[in-house]
């Protein structure tokens, strides 16, 4: 029968090796036959009763060094690179904000770590065990001590309450005049976007004026989402029947990436978005572009056979291209070719993807609402040429 617990203690280190007392005599173990985890033997336990009814010691103390350094080394580098959606990098007003009460409440964890744990290391050292020293006295009630340690963590709080709540405030107030309004719907699982003072309605990418303060209004048609572009703010709710508010600055131009953040189905993890932050030259094309109403395809031509299959197909039902089709269950295609991703931010608006797409929805998107139309070789390829051409 294996050894019980009783039967066994610890002979000391010897070599790099812990040698363990089994049943009065002494073992000394090399190999390692615990729980495995990947090639490396489990921590749980210094050591284990085989099947064999032996003991078996872990792996030197070096072997668990080399893999706690491997360990960090490998989360080191995952510190590394360009991360499109960190926080720790913002490009507006709100986002400052929020990074200075960040980086605040950060040093002064920092300084309590620094203290409490210098304060351990003292009483370790301090009132370490020692042949021949006499014991530490004890004492039984410190009234000034027990006061300090009860006030000094409260008057952190307060340190740390005061700029939480000033930001607070500073981050949920109402946009100034003159700011930009739009309109964010979430949908399962793709963003609608809606600028009622332009009269513009697109999808998935938005685009805003750098400099110019945004009023942004969030609701969702379904089931609850949630809004989020990290470096350009905190993420807010869309909640169906309710509108949640959020307002910003941009002050840099770019590409800022953006995700739901709220489980809300089967693509949860395919709902992205893209915010485009340009000058206002930049922005005042594109607003010209997207209240240009697309021409008819040209006769005969490839993207007219596409156009007839857009509309034999029933694509009309679901969704709207000016001047052609009102449909308002399904993204906006007015201008699908200018954008530079489909189906809800997931892949790059090239030739294949929108083939792809076209072909089987739902195998690209799991849950997607858009069916499987089963549109022959050809009429999907004069669809490609005609969405893209929606410019």
């Amino acid at each position: 029968m294996p050894p019980s617990p009783s039967d066994i203690g610890f002979d000391g280190w010897h070599g790099g090796e812990l040698r363990l007392r089994q049943g009065g005599g002494r073992r000394a173990g090399r190999g390692c036959e615990l729980p495995r985890l990947g090639s490396h033997c489990s921590f749980w336990g210094l050591f284990s009763l085989t099947s064999r009814g032996t003991l078996d010691a872990v792996p030197p103390l070096r072997r668990h060094y080399t893999s706690f350094v491997a360990l960090s080394l490998g989360l080191l580098a995952a510190c590394g690179g360009p991360f499109p959606q960190s926080t720790l990098a913002p490009v507006s007003d709100f986002g400052h904000d929020i990074d200075k009460l960040f980086t605040g409440i950060f040093w002064w964890a920092v300084v309590v770590f620094i203290v409490v744990e210098g304060l351990l290391l003292y009483s370790v050292l301090r009132f370490r065990h020692r042949e021949g020293a006499p014991s530490p006295k004890r004492h039984e009630g410190h009234t000034a001590l027990e006061i300090t340690w009860t006030l000094a963590p409260a008057l952190i709080l307060v340190l740390i309450a005061v700029p939480t709540v000033r930001t607070i405030f500073k981050t949920s107030g109402a946009a100034p005049a003159g700011a930009l309004r739009v309109e964010v719907i979430g949908h399962q699982w793709w963003w609608e976007y809606r600028y009622p003072d332009l009269g513009i309605v697109t999808a998935n990418e938005l685009h805003l004026p750098v400099g110019r303060p945004a009023a942004v209004d969030i609701t969702s048609v379904d089931v609850v989402h949630s809004w989020w572009t990290p470096r350009l703010g905190g993420k807010r709710d869309a909640i169906p029947n309710r509108h949640t508010h959020i307002a910003f600055s941009p002050d840099s131009v770019g590409m800022y990436a953006g995700q739901c953040v709220e489980f809300c189905g089967a693509s949860h993890a395919n709902m992205r978005l893209r915010t485009f932050v340009e000058s206002d030259s930049a922005f005042q094309a594109w607003v010209a572009a997207q209240r240009a109403t697309p021409s008819a395809p040209a006769k005969g031509s490839l993207e007219e056979t596409g156009r007839q299959a857009f509309q034999r197909y029933g694509c009309i039902g679901c969704h709207t291209v000016a001047g052609f089709a009102t449909g308002i269950i399904g993204p906006n295609l007015t201008h699908v070719g200018g954008r530079t991703t489909i189906a809800g931010g997931t892949m790059m608006n090239t030739e294949q993807h929108l083939h792809d797409w076209i072909a089987d929805p739902p195998a690209m998107k799991p849950g997607s609402m858009m069916p499987n139309m089963h549109a022959s070789p050809p009429d999907i390829t004069a669809l490609v040429a005609y969405l893209q051409s929606l410019k």
